[in-house]
């Protein structure tokens, strides 16, 4: 070996022991477990497309240059991913088109299998151009945690502290700082957010306007004014702003006090609820005890994020019904209604987890049995289950599988979708 291979050799041993040149951790979740809140790549971005009966959509995400330039970035959410929405628990579709979201995400699980594009997985590490700057579409793009502003905050407890309004002809520009609702420092960095004569603002019961406060003298009708560090909860979406600023965002709601972000939060779960109960709570197959003649006894695990009512009613001896679904938590074999092939019979047990269960698991574990057991009732598949005091309804078609001609083609339709006229 001569000296100049022996250095060269030396050096690259060295590099590739330094941590700054370390191959970065590449993680996805594994099947049947439930992945750590602190292994998700977070960023946020505005809804700027939604295909709810798929659980997927596209977010242009915020980067350090241009925000109209970002393209739309694919994401979908994972099975047991949670959506929320004004502090409740949502679906996709009860989020409006515009609306600023905070995203946890990882890889796609298995990425030959994804319902969105699979990118290199250092991808957020690469610079877009056309100023638009490193991080707009990350690889991260399965999604556990998507969550709009106001439910960021009261998970994150901070609070939005207003501190100067400036305003003319119903509009104008909000300065303020995002901190710790206790013991903030102060050294927050100020953000100017714009508002219009759109903006809503709740005050216990009331639904007030800017010309309401106005005409209170709370605000004035023209000029700026000190707001005093007032705490709020705000509404956050994006439009296009003039005077050359591409990354101002807009205030779309303005919550005053306690009492009208819980109102809030309470007319959400009410139609979280009504949606769940006529869909059936998503879990996945945890074990499957076989018995003769189709008999079996299913332990699953059902998912986390909704309201503590809808986990009431999953008691000993009540009885379910078990349906196979998809990962985007489609129905299978729906045609005549997600019940029509459903495995029935009474809960044997259920469990509840002693700590905290991870993001995406209810802790809850039930255990049933069952004298016709479908195929789709497998360890590791995703199922819907339905105890029957819930009402039985029929699913719509784009919310179910069709009999026995389903594939994973079916997840990109083509124009033939659309009926022939």
């Amino acid at each position: 070996m001569t000296r100049l291979s022996l250095v060269l050799g030396l050096s690259f041993l060295v590099l590739s022991l330094c941590p700054a040149h370390a191959e970065e951790e590449v993680f996805r979740p594994e099947a049947g477990k439930f992945p750590p809140l602190e292994k998700a790549h977070a960023y946020r971005g505005e809804l700027v497309f939604q295909d709810h009966a798929n659980r997927r959509g596209s977010i242009r995400v915020e980067g350090s240059g241009m925000f109209f330039r970002n393209d739309p970035h694919p994401f979908a959410m994972l099975p047991y991913g949670i959506v929320r929405y004004h502090g409740a628990p949502a679906d996709l579709r009860d989020i409006p088109l515009g609306t600023v979201l905070h995203v946890r995400a990882y890889l796609p699980p298995d990425p030959k299998i994804s319902a969105v594009p699979v990118l290199p997985v250092n991808n957020k590490k690469i610079d877009g151009n056309h100023n638009r700057g490193a991080g707009t579409a990350p690889a991260e793009n399965h999604v556990l945690l998507l969550e709009d502003e106001p439910s960021h905050c009261l998970r994150e407890k901070k609070v939005w502290k207003l501190k100067e309004v400036e305003i003319q002809n119903n509009e104008g520009i909000i300065a303020a700082v995002l901190e710790a609702k206790e013991g903030g420092d102060g050294k927050a960095a100020e953000e100017k957010l714009t508002f219009d004569a759109a903006t809503r603002i709740w005050r216990g019961r009331e639904c007030l306007g800017i010309e309401d406060l106005i005409a209170e003298g709370i605000w004035p009708s023209a000029g700026k004014k000190s707001l005093g560090d007032q705490a709020v909860l705000l509404g956050i979406t994006w439009k296009p702003t003039p005077g050359g600023v591409f990354t101002r965002f807009h205030i779309s709601d303005i919550w005053l006090d306690d009492a009208a972000m819980q109102r809030a939060a309470r007319n959400q779960t009410a139609v979280h609820k009504a949606f769940i109960r006529s869909r059936w709570m998503p879990a996945w197959i945890d074990a499957v005890e076989y018995g003769k003649f189709g008999r079996a006894k299913v332990t699953a695990t059902l998912f986390g994020g909704m309201d503590a009512s809808l986990y009431a009613d999953f008691n000993k001896d009540a009885t379910v019904l078990m349906n196979a679904s998809e990962n985007t938590l489609k129905h299978a074999g729906g045609a005549y209604g997600p019940a029509h092939m459903a495995s029935k019979g009474p809960i044997l047990d259920v469990t509840k987890s002693s700590g905290e269960a991870p993001l995406g698991s209810s802790g809850i574990q039930i255990r049933f049995e069952t004298d016709l057991i479908i195929e789709g009732i497998r360890p590791g598949r995703v199922v819907r289950v339905r105890p029957t005091s819930w009402p039985q309804v029929d699913v719509p078609r784009e919310e179910y599988l069709g009999d026995g001609t389903f594939s994973h083609e079916d997840r990109f339709p083509t124009p033939a979708i659309f009926p022939k006229y």
